[in-house]
């Protein structure tokens, strides 16, 4: 984004602020962050929101802003391929319309649709992104912020187009331009540069300038550590400084979030499998296969292929043969996908080749005993892999075989291959009304974790009436259609599915808004010999949802769990958790909380203006604790268990107040929070210990701190005015408490003053 759009973006919010759109002001300068920091379900969120009331209040650049930030958040570390393009070219047409094309920042919109077209089959667009980019550089000066952006698009066509050589020159031309306006390369554009080398043959020299770009100031400061140990890692292999590759490739789990990186890790990763370093292990094939689904549903065309064809020689090597073959297989639907398709088809050819000579591994016995192999076999040190391929002579002629083996392939990432499996020798070769109720759950949920719809409508019309409901509910359910599943949970229910149909339907009533109807449904199963302890907690959550105490204490009793109130509601005071709620920017809060009852708590702390809740308020929870209770006994002593928030049971009806100031002494600070506390004033310190504020007579920085104060509704704002003024007359440093003070009319002047005066 160019330096202006900055200085824009603040004057902005400054006048959100003044328009009262406060929240929306706060909003906007957090949008970029969410973006970098991978903060997707508040982004996915938010920036939509930002830009529909930039549309409303007729702001085109407010809303171009929204657009394109949200974008980077899609085509950026999401690789988001085909399923972004038209909403790319969207903004690209946004950004031309003539009240949006002098924004400083419309070019950005060039750079978003070359970055989806990458993502999507990165040479197929090559020429498409080179004419794209190039015409937006044309004019372009240096000193534009965003320069070095897209050059940094322009040099990936180049390479993808095949034209290293070229994409090395152009990189080191654009370096010379910036250093000649006075201004660094971005490690972005240093990072291509070096990779430009690497294409061209000249691992030392890209080395080199992956070294000296370490320093530049990255566009993406939170990906830049990863990024740079993966192309190192590349460089490295280059060289044949393989134990130095394998040392500075970063883990699994630093990549395993970032979909931008992985098509470059898997490949790199199959160069480094044959050093001995690398494990080569069924999970390993298990999360590339997760991988390849992940660029499937989002229309990463190229990066399936590449995906394939590496997991494909990874399998191979592990003797994995039968996921090496059906790797191929997905490797060469993809290429229809692409629009060139040069050098893919003659490796394809060499996996299958690879495949074809490898010996297969001997399976553990007789073909009559394999089940009972497998059934013996240790759940933590059997490879799945191997028995699957064992299975696989067995599979849709045995029934039992058949289940294990199928069953396994939907848990390596293959359901597919095992619903066709199961499919045939239930519903083709057999009878699928007379089948056992375990093979249609198995069948049912391969088929929907499959996606194949219309085959789980097919076999629900060939089942007795519970199986039939029960198989559409599962399938509504899996599809987020809440009415639908009520109803055929209900049916399955009518029909003598009691648990797994009560479950359905409670959970989707629940989805529905009817926490009371969820109760009710669930009620019966306390008096279920098949009902689990999961069961009678669901029951808590949504009975004390519906305040039905009675329905609580019952199922309470059922666990074993002590209540001391016979009768009414629930209130007691157990321990501290911490409650995670949402907040309106689409992220979650922690809120620290007493817990009064089997599935509700009492919040304890302060929340600023604008939110849902507030101190005194009384939430539902979820008793599922979100972390395990640490082993060690010195950590578990200060461990405070956090519960999710599942709704809102009774507000306190507590109203917030901001204070702001310098910090006073530690003895007054005490007594202020003594005061406070015997009041029962909840009150709770924002700022950190950085936060700091101006000397009025000096200009010296002094320790700030500020924060919410919260009062029930039997307290007059007036009084805790008086109260506050009272506190704190005899400090040094007077606090500032403005928004009260203009609520109730006394001093506002003064607080204005000390705002000033301290430049709170």
């Amino acid at each position: 984004m160019d330096v202006d759009i900055w200085a824009w973006v603040g004057g902005t919010q400054r006048e959100l602020h003044e328009a009262g759109n406060a929240g929306l002001a706060v909003a906007l300068g957090d949008v970029p962050a969410q973006a970098l920091e991978g903060r997707y379900g508040q982004l996915d969120i938010v920036a939509p929101a930002i830009a529909q009331q930039a549309e409303v209040l007729g702001k085109p650049w407010l809303e171009l802003f929204a657009r394109y930030w949200h974008m980077i958040g899609r085509v950026g570390d999401r690789a988001n391929g085909a399923v972004a393009l038209d909403d790319a070219r969207q903004l690209l047409e946004f950004a031309q319309r003539d009240d949006v094309r002098e924004c400083p920042a419309a070019s950005v919109a060039v750079e978003v649709l070359a970055m989806a077209q990458a993502n999507t089959d990165g040479p197929g667009y090559a020429d498409e992104r080179l004419a794209s980019v190039g015409a937006a550089l044309d004019g372009m000066e240096p000193d534009s912020l965003a320069f070095p952006g897209l050059i940094t698009q322009y040099v990936a066509a180049l390479l993808d187009a095949g034209k290293a050589g070229e994409a090395v020159t152009y990189a080191e031309a654009a370096v010379e331009r910036l250093r000649a306006a006075g201004r660094e390369a971005s490690w972005e554009l240093g990072a291509i540069s070096a990779r430009a080398l690497l294409a061209d043959g000249r691992a030392e020299a890209a080395l080199a300038a992956l070294d000296a770009a370490t320093g530049f100031k990255p566009d993406d400061p939170v990906a830049k550590a990863r990024r740079e140990a993966l192309l190192r890692t590349a460089i490295l292999i280059e060289l044949g400084r393989t134990d130095e590759a394998v040392e500075a490739l970063p883990d699994l789990d630093v990549v395993g979030e970032h979909p931008r990186e992985w098509v470059e890790w898997a490949l790199t990763i199959a160069k480094l499998a044959g050093s001995g370093s690398i494990s080569n292990s069924w999970q390993l094939g298990r999360v590339l296969r997760q991988w390849l689904a992940y660029f499937e549903t989002m229309g990463g065309h190229r990066a399936r292929v590449e995906l394939a064809l590496a997991a494909g020689d990874l399998a191979v090597a592990r003797q994995a043969l039968w996921q090496a073959r059906l790797l191929a297989d997905l490797a060469e639907a993809a290429l229809a996908d692409l629009r060139t398709t040069e050098g893919l088809p003659e490796r394809l050819a060499e996996l299958r080749a690879a495949i074809d000579a490898a010996p297969l591994l001997p399976a553990p016995g007789p073909q009559e005993e394999l089940v009972s192999y497998f059934d013996a076999a240790d759940g933590r040190t059997a490879d799945p892999e191997r028995w699957v391929g064992w299975l696989w002579p067995l599979s849709g002629r045995d029934l039992e075989a058949t289940r294990r083996h199928a069953t396994t392939l939907g848990f390596l990432g293959y359901p597919g291959t095992g619903a066709d499996i199961y499919w045939k020798m239930i519903t083709v070769d057999g009878d699928p009304a007379a089948a056992a109720e375990e093979d249609l759950a198995y069948l049912t949920g391969l088929l929907i974790e499959a996606n194949q719809d219309e085959r789980v409508e097919e076999l629900a019309a060939r089942l007795p009436e519970r199986h039939s409901h029960l198989a559409l509910a599962r399938l509504h359910r899996a599809r987020e259609r809440w009415p639908e599943t009520a109803a055929e949970a209900e049916q399955a229910v009518a029909a003598g599915a009691a648990v797994e149909g009560r479950r359905l339907w409670s959970g989707a009533v629940q989805q529905l808004g009817d926490n009371a109807k969820g109760a009710e449904v669930m009620l019966p199963l306390l008096d279920s010999d098949d009902a689990e302890e999961e069961d009678i907690w669901r029951i808590i959550v949504l009975a004390t949802a519906a305040e039905n105490w009675t329905a609580v204490r019952a199922a309470a009793a059922k666990l074993g769990m002590p209540i001391q109130s016979a009768e009414g509601p629930i209130e007691e005071e157990w321990h501290l958790v911490r409650t995670i709620l949402p907040a309106p920017d689409g992220s979650q809060r922690e809120v620290l909380a007493v817990r009064t009852g089997p599935a509700t708590a009492r919040l304890a702390i302060p929340q600023p203006r604008g939110m849902d809740y507030n101190a005194g308020d009384v939430v539902v929870i979820d008793p599922r604790p979100l972390e395990p209770v640490p082993e060690d006994p010195e950590e578990r002593e200060s461990f405070v268990i956090p519960f999710a928030g599942v709704t809102m049971l009774r507000p306190g009806g507590y109203t917030s107040w901001f204070f702001d100031g310098a910090a006073p002494s530690e003895d007054e600070w005490t007594e202020f929070n003594e005061l406070l506390a015997e009041r029962g004033w909840p009150m709770w310190v924002y700022s950190d210990e950085n936060y700091q504020v101006n000397h009025p007579a000096t200009g010296e920085r002094l320790p700030g701190v500020f924060g919410w104060i919260a009062v029930p509704p039997t307290v007059a704002p007036a009084e805790l005015d008086a109260v506050l003024d009272d506190a704190t007359e005899q400090w040094v440093h007077p606090l500032a408490w403005l928004d009260l003070a203009r609520e109730v009319g006394i001093e506002v002047e003064r607080h204005e003053r000390i705002s000033k005066e301290y430049g709170l």
